[in-house]
């Protein structure tokens, strides 16, 4: 079995990958920007890009390092199941699409604070401003640098706390050219962490035909015998993992609040489509809900190889820690290590593309809420374009440094893909509830979205620990029920708002073109979950 490290042509291969990805990053930044660009230019790209560019964005910011290594975790411990995260969210992407999408670019909208205070109030978009801000800092840059940095100390022998700086330092690289630079880089960093990915997943096919003496392609039957259990999309109650994704809510359930609120209220997503037109953003959306069906097929299979081969004996010494607990986080870099030389090169490049891709979009809406929303607002409201542009360049490196000084206290965790998914949580009731009725509920009041902004937190908090047996997925959904009847009884009761400035509803209509991509994403949805249920 090979062992952590890359060979000295492993080592060429992603040297190849940086001098591509940065090199065309400078090119685009020379290209597409110049002395006059505005602060929306630099933070939204607006106007610039493709349809393409902007799907393979969306994936590329998505996919990091908690995929490849905490989904590829999660496949080992509980299965396919998981993969619902990803194919529910392609048909969460087209719900964002068509009713979500229309009103911010009706709108103007450019950041999600600033869709609450054209809303709601400003008290409102700054209250939340600033949880969204400790949310991308504390938990998801922080945990993104940390499975990256374990990432790269198990496949290549790396030092852990130098990963962490080097992850930091190239993904700031990227950050402070801009949206143009990290949207069509993205590009890039997609074929390459789609082309690893299949290559990895291959080997792990590959490895387990060679176990069972059958073909590549008989690999996957092979996987389905010797681990029938993981190949069921609907976990039962009596299943160990059923806390983690408990049973139809995955489908019909508490899933649909945190993909949409995830999708279409999270600046660190929809930030993409901002700055384009309705037909532009609808497309490039629907380009990433087909990318995202291709997902499960690269991390979450080979997760599940390596459960099956574990189970027959392989990896025993690599799939536990220095206690002699199985981490099952460990899955997909020790596959990494069993590439043949060259190719781990390709794998790694993948690996470190996701990685840095998800990193630079994360830290570009950190810079772009606390600029646009707080700084703008608060610090200096007169502030040049050029200055804005310098404080969000400011605001990345501070951010950046934060999370690198963190990443090393998760080392503790055991799944960190459920992890980030639950304290993430936390705050996605009560953000879905006051975006979902500030959109389509004309009586939802400023008073009421900030008490429900203000009781999000709490709320998480205690229904955790009232009543911890409760899967956190349905206790999200039960949070948002409880927040969306406080919001509907303080908005009736108060009085009825007048605002300055109102939120525009557009006619939501559909082009031809995306009514049939939406119908095929929704078949393969409706076959993936007959076929696995």
């Amino acid at each position: 079995m090979n062992q952590p490290g890359l060979h000295s042509l492993d080592i060429l291969v992603f040297a190849l990958y940086l001098i591509i990805i940065c090199g065309y990053g400078y090119w685009i930044y020379r290209k597409k920007t110049n002395k006059t660009d505005t602060a929306s230019g630099f933070f939204l790209a607006e106007g610039s890009l493709t349809f393409w560019a902007i799907g393979a964005s969306l994936i590329a910011s998505n996919i990091s390092a908690e995929h490849f290594i905490g989904m590829s975790g999660s496949g080992f411990a509980i299965g396919l199941a998981i993969s619902s995260y990803e194919w529910m969210a392609a048909a969460s992407l087209i719900v964002v699409a068509v009713f979500f999408l229309p009103v911010y670019l009706k709108n103007k909208i450019y950041t999600m604070p600033q869709f609450l205070r054209q809303r709601y109030s400003p008290v409102v978009a700054t209250t939340m401003a600033i949880f969204w801000l400790l949310l991308y800092i504390f938990v998801n840059l922080t945990s993104i640098i940390y499975l990256g940095a374990l990432a790269l100390e198990v496949t290549a022998g790396i030092n852990f706390e130098i990963a962490v700086i080097a992850l930091a330092l190239l993904a700031i690289l990227i950050t402070i050219g801009g949206m143009k630079v990290i949207g069509y880089t993205d590009v890039i960093q997609v074929i390459v962490l789609v082309v690893g990915g299949l290559i990895t997943t291959y080997l792990a096919l590959d490895l387990v035909a060679k176990h069972f003496n059958t073909s590549v392609l008989g690999a996957f039957s092979t996987l389905k015998e010797q681990a029938d259990s993981h190949f069921h999309m609907v976990l039962k109650p009596d299943n160990p993992y059923y806390k983690d994704l408990p049973g139809l809510s995955v489908i019909i359930g508490a899933m649909w609040i945190n993909n949409l609120a995830y999708w279409g209220c999270n600046q660190y997503i929809i930030q993409r489509t901002l700055g384009a037109d309705l037909e532009t953003g609808r497309k490039g959306i629907l380009f990433a809900g087909f990318l995202k069906l291709l997902v499960p097929l690269i991390v979450v299979i080979p997760g599940i190889a390596a459960f099956v081969l574990y189970q027959n004996g392989m990896f025993q010494q690599e799939m536990v820690d220095a206690t002699g607990t199985v981490k099952p986080d460990h899955a997909y870099p020790v596959l990494l290590n069993l590439l043949p030389v060259g190719l781990k090169g390709v794998a790694f490049a993948a690996l470190t593309a996701a990685i840095v891709a998800s990193l630079a979009g994360k830290a570009n809406s950190i810079s772009t809420i606390f600029t646009l929303d707080i700084y703008k607002l608060y610090i200096k409201p007169n502030a040049s374009e050029k200055h804005l542009i310098r404080v969000g360049r400011a605001a990345v490196w501070i951010s950046m440094l934060i999370a690198v000084l963190i990443a090393p206290q998760l080392r503790v965790l055991e799944q960190a893909y459920q992890f980030i998914q639950e304290y993430s949580s936390f705050v996605t009731p009560g953000v879905f509830a006051i975006f979902f009725f500030g959109m389509f509920w004309k009586r939802a009041t400023a008073n009421a979205a900030l008490i429900t902004a203000l009781l999000t937190i709490p709320l998480s908090t205690l229904f955790k620990f009232w009543l911890p047996e409760i899967p956190f997925l349905n206790r999200m959904g039960i949070v948002f029920v409880v927040l969306s009847l406080i919001m509907i009884g303080i908005s009736l009761l108060g009085k009825k708002e007048e605002r300055s400035a109102k939120i525009e509803v557009p006619a939501f209509n559909l082009s031809r073109a995306f009514i049939i991509g939406s119908i095929i994403i929704c078949g393969i949805l409706v076959a993936l979950y007959s076929a696995f249920w």
